[in-house]
């Protein structure tokens, strides 16, 4: 009998790299990818519950799909799926209700009809084991660019999220295992491999055998980064999120020293007023982060500046005209690359729920428009500094008008103006001779 399986994704890194090793376990079982999501045997929601857009959209998709095709069996993983209110409004279109750790166990789940006779034999032969989905291999969308999780689930309960309720608390892969997984991409011919993780500064784990860290056997992230930076071949590493509390001087200088190491720093602030930071249980002060921004600049500005970007939330319960004033006088000092700048959501379940959401959305709307407009000023200014000078793109892709694609060390967005002798996944050397709004037009040199 044929089985087939449809995924649809919504959120960050973690929920994609999650998907791709969705894709990977249900094709070892015999199943095959359709794309018409109404025709799938098996569909599988990899849900976000940081935004109230994302969590509206399933209740809409998800009963009109079992409408359309009441045989078909709906999973429901990511993080609403361990939401009980979330579990009562959709009782009767959702069939399985899953913890992303406990995918290699979704076999056990299926219906008869979708199982496979022999998942054990499959198991083993692909070296999935029971206790991580780790363990299953990703099925890569890109052909160049890879995402590779160190660890998963959060311990820092900020009162706006639900990560660390999602997803549980924090637990770290074997260096071994990511250095491995990394090789095997290499291997392959990846040429970015980015490592995530819900806060990277807080990994450590046990070495490989041959590998020793100065406190014994236990790998923190610098010596994780130092690892992988070491890998032989040509390809670039990032890495993220960072948590502003815990980055370190000793990352700091790692990153400095690895030459494969892109200089583009994502350091989430959410909010430059003290009070706002103490009511989102940050743990570090205004004063902390502008500190931490000085030591990245003195550290990695060299021929061109480190790019550093940010996430920041606006109309958190409680903030103030003054509050938000002094996040736009955070933006003026930092001068942000980029900021993703989000409104805030109220999370069920969330300490932040109980405060009230006391901001109006039309305020909410301003707030974020007003930062925008000073950022486009910002990243103009700071990207004026590349005009005329020679980068190295790595080559993403080709437009509807023929225009080659892709982005600098920095993660800064090039266009070519001319068509080049080039594939995606390959590195060239331009020169800038435009700047646009987010980004720049080049000619290959």
């Amino acid at each position: 009998m044929k089985k087939t399986y449809h995924i649809v994704v919504f959120g960050c890194q973690m929920n994609k790299n999650d998907s791709e090793r969705m894709a990977t376990y249900l094709e070892n079982l015999g199943f095959s990818e359709e794309s018409v999501r109404d025709k799938a045997d098996l569909v599988l929601f990899t849900t976000c519950g940081v935004r109230g857009s994302a969590e509206s959209r399933i209740y809409g998709i998800i009963p009109k799909l079992k409408k359309i095709n009441p045989n078909n069996v709906i999973v429901l993983t990511g993080c609403l799926s361990q939401r009980a209110d979330v579990q009562k409004i959709l009782k009767k279109s959702v069939d399985i209700w899953m913890n992303i750790i406990d995918l290699p166990k979704l076999h056990e789940l299926l219906p008869e009809r979708l199982r496979a006779v022999n998942a054990e034999e499959i198991f083993k032969v692909h070296g999935i084991r029971k206790e991580s989905y780790f363990s299953i291999e990703a099925k890569r969308q890109s052909t160049f660019a890879a995402y590779v999780p160190i660890g998963n689930g959060c311990d820092n309960f900020c009162t706006y999220c639900v990560v660390p309720y999602a997803r549980g608390r924090e637990v770290y892969r074997p260096a071994g295992e990511i250095v491995a997984e990394v090789k095997d991409l290499i291997a392959k011919g990846y040429k970015e491999i980015n490592l995530i993780a819900q806060n990277v500064n807080s990994y450590n784990s046990l070495a490989p055998r041959e590998r020793v860290g100065v406190r014994g056997d236990v790998v923190n992230f610098p010596e994780l980064l130092k690892m992988v930076n070491d890998i032989p071949g040509e390809f670039w590493l990032r890495f993220s999120t960072n948590h502003p509390k815990d980055m370190s001087e000793e990352l700091i200088e790692m990153v400095a020293q690895c030459e494969k190491v892109c200089r583009h720093i994502h350091v989430p602030a959410q909010s430059g007023s003290n009070e706002i930071l103490q009511r989102m249980n940050r743990k570090y002060t205004r004063e902390h982060y502008l500190d931490l921004i000085k030591k990245i600049r003195a550290g990695l500005d060299a021929d061109l500046p480190v790019a550093i970007t940010t996430d920041i939330i606006v109309g958190f319960p409680g903030e103030t005209e003054e509050h938000f004033l002094d996040t736009m006088r955070l933006f003026e000092e930092v001068e942000f690359d980029m900021a993703y700048v989000s409104e805030y959501s109220s999370r069920p379940g969330t300490a932040a729920e109980k405060m009230g959401d006391d901001v109006t959305n039309e305020v909410k709307k301003e707030r974020a428009q007003r930062l925008e407009s000073i950022l486009e000023k910002i990243i103009k200014k700071r990207n004026e500094q590349y005009l005329g000078k020679t980068v190295e793109m790595l080559v993403e892709g080709i437009n509807k008008r023929g225009e080659w694609y892709g982005k600098t060390r920095a993660g800064k967005v090039i266009k070519m103006n001319k068509r080049i002798k080039a594939e995606a996944g390959d590195f060239v050397m331009v020169k800038i001779v435009k700047i646009r709004n987010f980004g720049f037009e080049a000619d290959e040199v």
